[in-house]
C-alpha cells in the first residue's frame, strides 16, 4: 500500500514496494529521475501545465491507461489528464475521478493519532501493549518493547501481514475473495504467525501492520473507530466532500475510471513480474487494508489536505515537528525515492527546490503519487488507474518511481529539466 511500497505489498506486484500493503503505499518522488533511451520531446511551451501535460502523457509508454494530475498552488489551480479511464470506451479519467488512495491513508491516520497525542490523551511513547494488552505477541513478537511512535515511523519490526494473504497477489484467488471482509484481528493473526524482522527501534522496514495497529489504538483511545476518528477531525473540518472511508463497501462511489490490474505469470520476479492480461479490479472490499490503505478521494481533496497539513492547519507546531521528524529508509525506498526519509505517517524527499513531504498508495486498480512544499505553498497529486502497468515494448520502467520526474516539475518549475 506504500510505496511499493515500499517493500511493497503482498509481493511482486510491480516492481516497486514502495507500497507495500497495497499500498497500500508509496511515495511519491520528486527530483531528477535518469534518463532514457526514448525520452519524449521537450514540448513547445514550458508553462506549468505544458510540463505537466508532457509528464502525465509520458506515463502512458511505461503502462498507465489513464493518468490525472492536479496542481494547487497560491498562483491557482489547474488539472491535466492523459490516456483513458475505460479502455473499452476509450473515455479519459473523468476531471472529479474519485479513487483508492492505497497507503495515503497512513498520512490521515497519522495525522489524527498526533492529534490525540497533542490532546494529551496518549503519547508517542506509549507503548503497544499499554493500548492493546495481549495483542502484540508470540515468535518473538513484544508488544511491550514496541512504541506508538515506533509504529507511525515503520522502526517496530513487525511482519507485513499483507504479505501473507495470499489472494491479493494472485489473479484466480484475487477474483474469488476480493469482496471477502477481513477484521483487524485476523490481520493480526497473519503478522502474528512469524518472527519480527529486527528488534524494535533497530532498524527500519514498511509495514501495514503499523498502521492496522495505529488505527486499533484510535478506536481505543477515543471509543470509536479510526474511520470515525479520521472523518470527524479531518475529512469534515476541511471539507473534503469527495473523500470516504468505505469499511467493508465493494463499490467505488461515481465518477471513477476503471481500476485495472495485471497479476504475476509464471516465473515471475520481483524485477519481471511477467503480468498475464489485465482485469477491472475497481470492485473490491477494501477492509483488509484498513487503516493502512482503505481510502478513497480526490485528487482536489488530497491536495487541500496536503496543503493544510504543512500550512498548519490540523495540527500543533509540536505534533507536526514530531510528524517530520524523519528516519534513514532502506535501499528500496532510496532506491525509488533517492535521498527519501520517513517520519510519521509521511516522506521527506529531496529535490531542486528545497525538498517535498510525500506519501503514495499503491492497491489494486489504482497507483497515487503526490508531493508538497514543506510550507505547504504548492502540492500535486497523480492518480493512475493501474498498480500493475506494463511497459510498451521495448521500454524499460525508470529506476525512479514511475512519477518521480512530474512530481518534481510539478513542484519546483521546468528549470528543474526534462528526463523523459
Amino acid at each position: 500500500m506504500i510505496p511499493r511500497t515500499d517493500p511493497t505489498s503482498a509481493r511482486i506486484r510491480t516492481r516497486v514496494a514502495l507500497a507495500t500493503a497495497a499500498t497500500v503505499a508509496v511515495a511519491t518522488g520528486l527530483a531528477l529521475g535518469p534518463q532514457i533511451s526514448d525520452a519524449a520531446p521537450r514540448p513547445p511551451s514550458t508553462t506549468p501545465r505544458a510540463i505537466a501535460q508532457h509528464d502525465a502523457d509520458a506515463l502512458l509508454k511505461f503502462g498507465s491507461p489513464g493518468v490525472l494530475v492536479g496542481v494547487d498552488s497560491a498562483d491557482g489551480d489547474f488539472k491535466v489528464r492523459s490516456g483513458v479511464g475505460n479502455r473499452t470506451t476509450r473515455t479519459p479519467v473523468p476531471w472529479e475521478a474519485k479513487f483508492r488512495i492505497g497507503s495515503f491513508t497512513k498520512t490521515f491516520v497519522a495525522a489524527t493519532l498526533l492529534q490525540l497525542v497533542g490532546e494529551g490523551k496518549l503519547s508517542l511513547d506509549d507503548t503497544v501493549d499499554h493500548w492493546l494488552p495481549g495483542l502484540v505477541t508470540g515468535n518473538g513478537n513484544d508488544g511491550t518493547r514496541i512504541t506508538v511512535r515506533q509504529l507511525l515511523q515503520h522502526t517496530s519490526g513487525l511482519p507485513d501481514y499483507t504479505h501473507f494473504i495470499p489472494w491479493l497477489g494472485d489473479k484466480a484467488k484475487f477474483l474469488d475473495e476480493r469482496t471477502t471482509t477481513m477484521t483487524p484481528q485476523e490481520a493480526m493473526a497473519l503478522a502474528m504467525g512469524s518472527a519480527p524482522l529486527f528488534p524494535p527501534g533497530t532498524s527500519w522496514s514498511y509495514s501495514n501492520t503499523n498502521y492496522l495497529l495505529a488505527g486499533m489504538i484510535i478506536g481505543k483511545v477515543t471509543g470509536t473507530s479510526w474511520r470515525s476518528e479520521v472523518t470527524t477531525r479531518i475529512i469534515k473540518p476541511l471539507k473534503l466532500t469527495n473523500t470516504s472511508v468505505p469499511g467493508t463497501s465493494t463499490t467505488l462511489p461515481t465518477p471513477h475510471a476503471i481500476g485495472y490490474q495485471r497479476f504475476p505469470g509464471e516465473g515471475a520476479t520481483p524485477e519481471d513480474p511477467k503480468f498475464g492480461d489485465e482485469i477491472d479490479a475497481t470492485t473490491m472490499n477494501p477492509s483488509w487494508a484498513n487503516a493502512a490503505g482503505e481510502m478513497i478521494s480526490t485528487v482536489d481533496d488530497t491536495n487541500r489536505f496536503l496543503r493544510a497539513l504543512m500550512g498548519g492547519k490540523i495540527l500543533k507546531p509540536a505534533q507536526l515537528a514530531e510528524m517530520r521528524t524523519t528516519v534513514d529508509t532502506n535501499d528500496v525506498f532510496r532506491t525509488i525515492l533517492p535521498g527519501v526519509r520517513y517520519g510519521l505517517g509521511i516522506m521527506y524527499v529531496p529535490n531542486a527546490c528545497g525538498g517535498s513531504w510525500t506519501h503514495g498508495g499503491d492497491i489494486h486498480g489504482f497507483k497515487t503519487r503526490n508531493g508538497v512544499t514543506p510550507d505547504g505553498s504548492r502540492s500535486v497529486v497523480v492518480s493512475i488507474n493501474t498498480d500493475s502497468p506494463k511497459p510498451d515494448q521495448g521500454t524499460e520502467l525508470p529506476a525512479t518511481d514511475l512519477a518521480y520526474d512530474l512530481v518534481n516539475h510539478a513542484l519546483c518549475g521546468p528549470d528543474t529539466g526534462l528526463t523523459r
